[in-house]
């Protein structure tokens, strides 16, 4: 740390031996003082990148946590990692509550905090488990429970009504845009995994799709049988006309290349407008959608929990929640003795 100035995340204050880009995409700079904080921000994104999987969103989430993390330590006047303490840490969560209006930083909602934690904590574990510093003096610290909100999900008329506002049927992106929407609720993809895919992904004959999901874990999930007619003539009618280079990705863009997440987002937006829907639908309430939609069919909770690939069926059982609220209005409004 150099000028009182607690360099956490790559600062150009450092005396640099030498610059390289390193696996996350940041520069790495080394600094001759063992144990410089921007050192080891880049050395942990680098350890989330190459050896814990972690995606290049999940990077550049970590990255910004530990920005504002850094401004709060320089705000405080805490020079390196090993000065921190757990209440500094604590402290920290208070700040990102409150805010910081001179600072132009908002305050964040419990989510948000917990997230930003995540950041903290795996930052302060792994620089005490490489040496950097004795002990990992956030380990104790546990963010606010949020409050539990529970995911929002349409009816299934409203869910129909918005894949066939897809568009022309003979147009080439109005095409593309039904094989995405059906997809989307055929199998309760998230958009990243949506646009990720290839179009090997794809087996028609079996009626499957690969996914890879969060960490790079791969998934096979099947996709029922208006998806694939959907797909198919999308593939047919669709693809070869937007197809103007070689390129793997399923859904293309008008340019030819691969659909940007933004861009998917805008179909389904478009197409939820066409349908009359005044509310905001997004592609994760399609996801939301497919998982209440199988529960409410008699679903078992664990295989919602494969197919959405989460990683605990706890994560799972919020949905569980929302289709016993719907059998609570039904009871209510329906027997005779409910009230």
């Amino acid at each position: 740390m150099h000028g009182g100035r607690a360099t956490l995340v790559g600062a150009p204050t450092l005396a640099a031996e030498g610059t390289a880009k390193s696996p996350s995409g940041h520069s790495g700079v080394r600094s001759p003082s063992a144990g410089s904080g921007a050192d080891e921000v880049t050395r942990y994104l680098d350890h989330l990148t190459v050896e814990r999987g972690a995606a290049a969103n999940t990077v550049r989430s970590y990255r910004r946590d530990l920005d504002r993390y850094e401004q709060y330590l320089v705000a405080r006047g805490i020079e390196g990692l090993a000065a921190v303490t757990e209440q500094d840490v604590r402290e920290f969560l208070v700040e990102l509550r409150r805010g910081d209006t001179e600072a132009g930083l908002a305050p964040l909602a419990d989510s948000s905090i917990a997230r930003t934690l995540v950041a903290v904590r795996g930052f302060h574990k792994f620089a005490a488990a490489e040496g950097v510093v004795d002990a990992d003096v956030a380990h104790a610290v546990r963010p606010p429970r949020p409050a539990r909100r529970l995911p929002k999900s349409l009816p299934v008329d409203e869910v129909l009504a918005i894949l066939e506002s897809a568009g022309a049927a003979d147009h080439p992106r109005a095409l593309r845009d039904r094989a995405l929407l059906e997809l989307l609720y055929s199998c309760g993809a998230r958009i990243s995994e949506a646009t990720a895919l290839d179009v090997d992904d794809i087996d028609r004959t079996t009626r499957a799709v690969r996914l890879r999901g969060k960490g790079g874990k791969e998934r096979v999930v099947p996709v029922g049988g208006p998806a694939i007619d959907a797909l198919e003539a999308y593939l047919v009618r669709g693809r070869p006309a937007l197809a103007s280079k070689a390129n793997p990705a399923l859904f293309l863009n008008a340019r030819g290349g691969r659909l940007s997440r933004q861009s998917a987002w805008q179909v389904l937006a478009d197409a939820a407008g066409r349908a009359g829907l005044d509310k905001t639908v997004s592609p994760h309430t399609l996801r939301h959608s497919f998982a209440t939609h199988l529960l409410d069919g008699g679903a078992d909770v664990r295989v919602v929990q494969e197919l959405l690939g989460h990683a605990s069926v706890t994560t799972t059982q919020v949905y569980t929640l929302v289709t016993v609220n719907t059998m609570r209005e039904v009871y209510a409004t329906a027997h005779p003795r409910a009230r």
